[in-house]
């Protein structure tokens, strides 16, 4: 069931949300979390195919938030569909003009499913600091594509500056295929990894988040190496008597190779917008791996050039720091053994003169009884 509103106010959206889903059969349906898409006009129709698609998984209610460009005067229009492909989830699409466009956030708020998490995901281009978005300060997880953007690594690396718990990238969750298998190579025996090599087509944002979380897991230089693509193509991890390669040229089949031991084909197909969506709605807590990961190699201005060393993001105290931390622990040491030698020295000046006055005391005494006794 599919009903438009022009010109509404958000009681009025959600009384007919309401009517809707009683008149589509789908009163008692549990929505587990509300998924918030903000979005552009000519994305928002492939967006919202990604959402439904995940919704099979997670029913969830959508809503979806275009602002219009151009001047115009403050004006709401609602679209809300329940039932047909929208049969697991509630999808709400929301078109703001003119001032409303800068209050996405008061209109969204009362149409928050109560007691569920709330998800934002960003299609375009989205913010470069989204835990302070809008819409971002209304959600425990806020999804970000790098892809999306003219720079991809310039753009993950400018969202790293004020990264938050609950912040995450499609660039991450593209890899994880790559993380699942390379991790499943190594629970084998090998030797010591000794340096690595990741293979993928320039300026890919997830080739070089695979980079740093093997170069902070294993400790080793990651040499990264442009091809022609598509996306990743290979990682070759070198030990002291041979190497591991999962190589991936067409995009679909992967091929693991261990020196001394047969080659092994495995499916590693490139996935799209559906699947990587459902695997966020998986996890509403923050991926620590992958904070971790981002602010040890990204972890710096955007100017400067991030290391290639598994202490990247660990930033060692420059010499003036240190001279200064010297300088302050310096009278510390001095100053703790002067403190005792003050005590004990003034017990010794003391205790002499309370034995010496007792012996004068008692000298005299002698004299006089001596003397008592000639006389008598």
């Amino acid at each position: 069931m599919n009903r438009d509103l022009q010109d509404t106010k958000s009681s009025a959206i959600l009384t007919a949300l309401t009517e809707a889903r009683r008149g589509s059969g789908n009163a008692a349906l549990g929505m587990v979390l509300t998924l918030i898409i903000d979005v552009n006009e000519n994305e928002h129709y492939d967006a919202l195919h990604a959402a439904n698609s995940a919704a099979r998984e997670h029913p969830c209610r959508i809503v979806t938030v275009i602002r219009r460009p151009g001047k115009s005067a403050p004006r709401l229009d609602a679209e809300i569909r329940v039932g047909q492909e929208n049969l697991l989830g509630e999808v709400i699409v929301l078109r703001l003009y003119g001032l409303l466009r800068d209050q996405a956030d008061s209109i969204v708020l009362p149409m928050l499913l109560p007691d569920a998490p709330v998800l934002v995901w960003w299609p375009g281009q989205g913010p470069l600091i989204p835990s302070r978005d809008q819409l971002g300060m209304l959600a425990q997880r806020r999804v970000t594509d790098a892809a999306a953007s003219s720079s991809p690594t310039a753009s993950l690396r400018q969202r790293a500056q004020e990264h938050s718990p609950g912040d995450t990238d499609f660039a991450w969750t593209r890899i994880t295929p790559w993380r699942t298998l390379l991790a499943a190579a190594l629970d084998q025996p090998f030797d010591e990894i000794i340096g690595g090599e990741v293979s993928a087509v320039r300026g890919n944002a997830s080739a070089e988040l695979l980079a740093a979380w093997l170069e902070n897991r294993l400790g080793i230089d990651v040499i990264r190496k442009s091809t022609r693509g598509p996306g990743i193509t290979g990682v070759r991890l070198l030990t002291r008597r041979g190497e591991i390669t999962l190589a991936r040229p067409d995009g679909r089949l992967a091929t693991l190779i261990r020196t001394d031991q047969p080659n092994r084909a495995v499916p590693l197909p490139r996935r799209g917008t559906e699947e990587l969506l459902a695997e966020e709605l998986r996890r509403l807590d923050p991926d620590d791996v992958y904070n971790e990961t981002i602010q040890c190699i990204f972890g710096n201005k955007p100017d400067s050039k991030p290391s290639s060393k598994p202490t990247a993001g660990r930033r060692e105290p420059t010499a003036a720091v240190q001279a200064g931390r010297a300088k302050e622990a310096a009278p510390a040491k001095k100053a703790a053994p002067a403190a005792p030698a003050k005590k004990v020295t003034a017990a010794r000046k003391v205790a002499p003169e309370k034995r010496v006055a007792p012996v004068k005391s008692v000298v005299p005494a002698k004299k006089a009884a001596s003397g008592a006794r000639s006389k008598t």
